[in-house]
C-alpha cells in the first residue's frame, strides 16, 4: 500500500520562507530540528547571529550565508589572530554583512579592524563601545569602512581628536554618530564633525567637556533630530541659544545633569522647535516658571517629557498637562510643591501616559495612584520608589485598571505589604517588578506573583528581610520565564529555596549577595538547572564550599561575569573555575582568604586570554609576575585594584 507524499513535500520554498519569517526565536530553533529541508530555509533565511565561542566563527559564516548582522560582543576569545585567520579562509563570504558588533572587543586593534573594514563590504553600522584600547590608530583603520552609517564608539577613552578626524574624512556619509564617555574629544573633533558629516541625524556627546563652541557647530546640522548631551559641565544657556535658530530638524533632545542649563536656555529650545517630540531636563532645571509654561503652550507633539528635580506648583502641572495631551512619558522624580490635586489634574488630561516616573515624590498618595490607574488605561511603566504613603489601597486600584502595566518600580516602599501584592499580582502583563527593600512582605505575598505574574521576566527582592524558601519555591514553580532575579541578603533564604531555582531554565542574572545560609548544596544544584546563566554574584556567600564552585565550573559555561568577593573558594577550585569557564570575561577576586599568590597566578593565567575585566586587592599588584599583568594588559583587561 503506497503512502500519501508529506505535505512538506508540496510546499515551495518560497512558501517555507514567508512561514519562518512569522516565528519568534524560541519557535525557529525548533523549527530547523523538524527536517533538512527545514533547516536549509533557517539557514537561507537567518539574518543576524550572536556568537559566543570564536572557534565556531567560520563554520556559522558558512552556514548562514545571507547575515546581514553579526555579534561578537560575547566572543571572549576574539581577537587580531582571529580576524586574519578569518580573511585568509577563502570560503567565507562577509560581503552581505551590515552590521557588526565590537562592543567589549578589547582585544581587536588597529590590525583586526582593518581587515574586517575590508571583508566587510557592506559595513553600514558598527559598534566599538567600551573598548578602552580603540584609540586614533583604531580609528584609522575602521576609517576604510567608507559606506558606514551609524557609529557607536562610547567609552573609547583612548580616542581623540585625531582619531575623529580620520573617521569622518573617511565616513562622510555618517548619520549616526554616539561619543559617549570619549573624554578626550574637544570642540576641535566636534567642529569637524559637524563640517563633513553634514547628513547627522543623531548624534551623542554626552559627558563629553565639550563648550558652547561645540553647540554653535552642532546648530549647523540641517538634519540633525537627536542630540544627546547628558551631564556635559561646560554647556550653558548660550549653547543653547545657539540651538533655537539651528537643527531645523530637531526632535528630541536630552540636558540631564547639565548643571549650568537654566529654564532660559529651555525657553530657547522651546521657542525654536515648536515640533519637538521628546525634552530630557533632569535635575537641570530648579523649577516650571510661568513663561516656561507660557511657551510649552506651543509644543503641541511632545511626547516625552523630564523635569526631574524641579519645583513644580499644583497649577504650573494643571497647565503643562492641559496643553501638553500628547504626553506619553512624564519624569516628576524628585520634583517638591506638587501635591494630589495636581497629579489628579494630570492623570485627567494626560490619558495616553504610557510611563509615569513618580520616585522619591513623598506627595504621592493612594489617591494619586487610584487617579492614575483610573484615567491612564494604557500605562505601562510606573516608577513609585520610595514613595512611603502608598498602601494597599492605593494598588489595589492599579490591579483593577493597570491591565497592561508591565514595569513597577516599588522599591523602598514601606506600605507595601502581602495584601498589596495581591492586587498587584492582578497585572498579569507584568515583565519587571521591583521589591527591594520593602520590609513588610512575606511569603504569602509573594504566592500571588508566583501564581498570576506568570510573564515575569525581572524580579528585585534586594534586602527583603520577610522572603523565605516557601517564596522563592512559589516564584520558580510560577514563573518559568525568569531572567533577572535578585536575591542579595534575603537572610532568610536556605538550600532549600536556592534548589528550586533550577527550575528557572531562562535565568541568565541572579544575584545572591549576603546570603550566609547557601552551602555547596544549594550553588550545585542552580548550576546543574540554570544553564543560561551569564552573571553571578556571590558576594559574601562565606558558607559555600568547593563543592558549589566544582559543579559551577561543570554546569555554567555561559558565565559571563561573576563576583566571587569574601567567598571560601581555594586554590584548587578558582582554578577549575578559572579554566572551565571559557565564556567568562569579568570577574572581582577580592579577599579570597584561602587563595594564596600561587592559586591566582595559575587562575589568572588559566583564563588570561578572554579577561576583559578583572578586580583584585592591592597588594597583588607587586606579588603577581610581571609577565602574567603585561599578557593581560596586552590583551585588552583592565585591572581595578582596590
Amino acid at each position: 500500500m503506497s503512502t500519501s507524499p508529506s505535505i512538506l513535500s508540496v510546499l515551495s520554498e518560497d512558501l517555507l520562507i514567508r512561514v519562518y519569517g512569522f516565528l519568534d526565536p524560541p519557535c525557529r530553533k525548533k523549527w530547523r530540528l523538524v527536517s533538512k529541508e527545514f533547516h536549509r530555509v533557517d539557514s537561507l533565511s537567518r539574518t543576524s547571529i550572536r556568537i559566543l565561542r570564536v572557534e565556531f566563527l567560520p563554520a556559522l559564516l558558512l552556514k548562514y550565508p545571507n547575515l546581514s548582522s553579526l555579534d561578537l560582543s560575547v566572543c571572549p576569545k576574539l581577537d587580531d589572530d582571529v580576524v586574519l585567520r578569518l580573511a585568509l579562509d577563502g570560503a567565507v563570504s562577509t560581503s552581505s554583512l551590515k552590521s557588526l558588533n565590537l562592543s567589549r572587543a578589547t582585544a581587536v586593534r588597529a590590525r583586526g579592524l582593518e581587515t574586517l573594514a575590508r571583508m566587510c563590504h557592506s559595513l553600514e553600522r558598527v559598534d566599538v563601545s567600551h573598548c578602552w584600547g580603540f584609540g586614533d590608530r583604531e580609528a584609522a583603520a575602521l576609517a576604510s569602512a567608507t559606506g558606514l552609517k551609524e557609529l557607536k564608539m562610547d567609552k573609547c577613552l583612548s580616542l581623540s581628536d585625531v582619531g575623529l578626524a580620520r573617521i569622518v574624512v573617511g565616513c562622510s556619509n555618517l548619520n549616526k554618530i554616539s561619543l559617549k564617555w570619549c573624554m578626550e574629544i574637544s570642540d576641535l573633533g566636534i567642529d569637524l564633525l559637524c563640517k563633513i558629516c553634514k547628513g547627522l541625524k543623531s548624534l551623542d556627546v554626552s559627558y563629553l567637556k565639550i563648550t558652547n563652541d561645540s553647540i554653535r557647530s552642532i546648530a549647523l546640522l540641517p538634519k540633525l533630530e537627536v542630540l544627546d548631551m547628558v551631564n556635559c559641565p561646560l554647556i550653558d544657556d548660550a549653547g543653547l541659544h545657539f540651538l533655537e535658530n539651528g537643527s531645523p530638524s530637531l526632535q528630541e533632545l536630552d540636558v540631564t545633569r547639565c548643571e549650568r542649563v537654566s529654564l532660559s536656555g529651555l525657553i530657547s529650545i522651546v521657542r525654536g522647535h515648536p515640533n519637538i517630540q521628546h525634552l530630557k531636563a533632569s535635575h537641570c532645571v530648579s523649577e516650571v516658571s510661568t513663561s516656561f509654561l507660557k511657551h510649552i503652550k506651543a509644543l503641541k507633539h511632545l511626547k516625552t517629557l523630564w523635569i526631574d528635580g524641579a519645583r513644580v506648583s499644583d497649577s504650573s502641572l494643571e497647565t503643562l498637562s492641559s496643553s501638553c495631551r500628547s504626553l506619553m512619558e512624564i519624569g516628576l522624580s524628585r520634583c517638591v510643591d506638587v501635591t494630589c490635586i495636581g497629579m489628579m489634574g494630570l492623570a485627567r488630561n494626560c490619558v495616553n501616559l504610557k510611563s509615569l516616573n513618580l520616585a522619591c515624590c513623598g506627595f504621592v498618595t493612594d489617591v494619586v495612584i487610584s487617579a492614575v490607574a483610573q484615567s491612564c488605561r494604557t500605562l505601562e511603566t510606573l516608577k513609585l520608589e520610595s514613595c512611603h504613603l502608598i498602601t494597599d489601597k492605593g494598588l489595589q486600584s492599579l490591579g483593577c485598571y493597570s491591565k497592561l502595566l508591565q514595569e513597577l518600580d516599588l522599591t523602598d516602599c514601606c506600605g507595601v505589604n502581602d495584601r498589596g501584592l495581591e492586587y498587584i499580582s492582578k497585572c498579569s502583563n507584568l515583565l519587571r517588578l521591583k521589591l527591594g527593600l520593602c520590609a513588610n512582605i512575606s511569603d504569602k505575598g509573594i504566592f500571588h506573583i508566583g501564581a498570576k505574574c506568570s510573564k515575569l521576566l525581572e524580579l528585585d527582592l534586594y534586602r527583603c528581610a520577610g522572603f523565605g524558601d516557601d517564596g522563592l519555591a512559589a516564584l520558580s514553580r510560577g514563573c518559568k520565564s525568569l531572567n533577572r532575579l535578585i536575591l542579595s541578603y534575603c537572610s532568610d533564604l536556605t538550600d532549600t529555596g536556592v534548589e528550586q531555582v533550577r527550575q528557572l531554565e531562562h535565568l541568565t542574572h541572579l544575584e545572591l549577595r549576603g546570603i550566609k545560609k547557601i552551602t555547596g548544596v544549594g550553588l550545585a544544584a542552580i548550576s546543574s538547572g540554570c544553564k543560561k546563566l551569564c552573571y553571578l554574584d556571590l558576594k559574601l556567600c562565606e558558607n559555600i564550599d568547593d563543592s558549589g564552585f566544582w559543579a559551577l565550573a561543570y554546569f555554567s559555561r555561559n558565565l559571563r561575569q561573576i563576583n566571587l568577593c569574601n567567598c571560601s573558594v581555594s586554590d584548587t577550585a578558582l582554578c577549575m573555575l578559572m579554566s572551565n569557564l571559557s565564556r567568562v570575561q569579568d570577574v572581582d577576586l577580592v579577599h579570597l582568604n584561602r587563595v594564596t599568590v600561587e592559586g591566582f597566578e595559575f587562575a589568572l593565567r588559566a583564563c588570561c586570554n578572554r579577561l576583559k575585566k578583572l578586580k583584585l586587592l592591592a597588594p597583588l599588584r607587586f606579588l603577581l609576575s610581571s609577565e602574567l599583568l603585561e599578557t593581560l594588559h596586552a590583551r585588552g583587561c583592565r585591572i581595578r585594584w582596590e
